[in-house]
């Protein structure tokens, strides 16, 4: 009896042994990295009152890597060499620039090289823009050029253009692969959108996300720190790690813009709880 009795809990000990590196791996993961591999970061027109040092630490003190530019923090009508400054300054902080957006762009092939100019010179593998759609041809022309990504962003209500990500997927589904599709999920809620049958209809061509909450999903929905409105935010996490969605998950806190760090810091908090209990 003694010796089977020492079998039985030498084979347990043994099992114990080798599911604990897995379990161990995961939990350090969890810690190390609690966006689950999602790069997770911030839309930089949430810190438009401020400069783009300020922005830099205040993307830090939110506890995200990734950021997105919007020219306030470094005007379009720069030189090489300030958009080449700021992108040694950004990687000096330990942060990833993403891109710039949102960009608006007329029908002219000579301002429209002008943009891809300037984030080619700052290293940014995307651009979340709002092209007139008689400029699509120029746009895709360029963006395989320069080997750039465009990222369309709809408007929703009062958009006459892209107020959903669907209407971006028709103009863009059958163009070149650099041309694809920022979803911008509390505007697409607000005009009647699912915002995780989008996500999935969308995947193939989604090059960045604007993460935000509103108070009701209708036009008159107002935007409110994640978490605290209507928006299927867990849905949402759950879909973009389904698609291994690889591009920026950026938040955009539109509120509060003379103090909008614990609106953003609490946002956060919240996806990170969400992403936390997924399994």
């Amino acid at each position: 009896m003694n010796r089977r009795r020492f079998l039985v809990r030498s084979l347990a000990g043994a099992a114990l042994a080798a599911t604990a590196p897995a379990c161990l791996s995961a939990a350090a993961s969890a810690v190390t990295d609690p966006f689950r591999g999602l790069k997770t970061g911030i839309a930089s027109y949430s810190l438009r009152k401020f400069s783009l040092d300020q922005a830099l630490a205040m993307t830090k003190q939110a506890g995200v890597k990734h950021i997105t530019l919007k020219d306030m923090h470094l005007p379009l009508k720069t030189t090489r060499e300030e958009r080449q400054a700021a992108r040694k300054k950004i990687a000096e902080a330990g942060l990833v620039l993403m891109g710039c957006g949102v960009v608006y762009m007329k029908n002219d092939e000579a301002e429209i090289r002008q943009v891809f100019e300037y984030a080619r010179d700052a290293g940014m593998p995307a651009i979340v823009c709002s092209p007139d759609p008689a400029a699509l041809d120029s746009v895709e022309k360029l963006a395989k050029e320069f080997d750039i990504l465009i990222a369309i962003h709809n408007h929703g209500p009062g958009d006459k253009r892209y107020p959903s990500p669907l209407d971006v997927l028709k103009l863009v589904k059958d163009r070149d692969s650099h041309m694809g599709i920022c979803i911008d999920v509390g505007h697409s809620v607000r005009i009647g959108d699912n915002a995780v049958d989008v996500i999935r209809q969308c995947a193939r061509r989604l090059y960045d996300y604007h993460l935000k909450d509103v108070d009701k999903a209708d036009p008159k929905g107002k935007a409110v720190v994640v978490g605290q409105g209507v928006i299927d935010i867990a849905g949402v996490l759950k879909a973009l790690l389904e698609i291994k969605f690889s591009h920026h998950l950026a938040l955009e806190h539109e509120i509060e813009p003379d103090a909008p760090l614990p609106g953003i810091i609490a946002s956060f908090e919240h996806v990170k709880k969400i992403l936390a209990g997924l399994s």
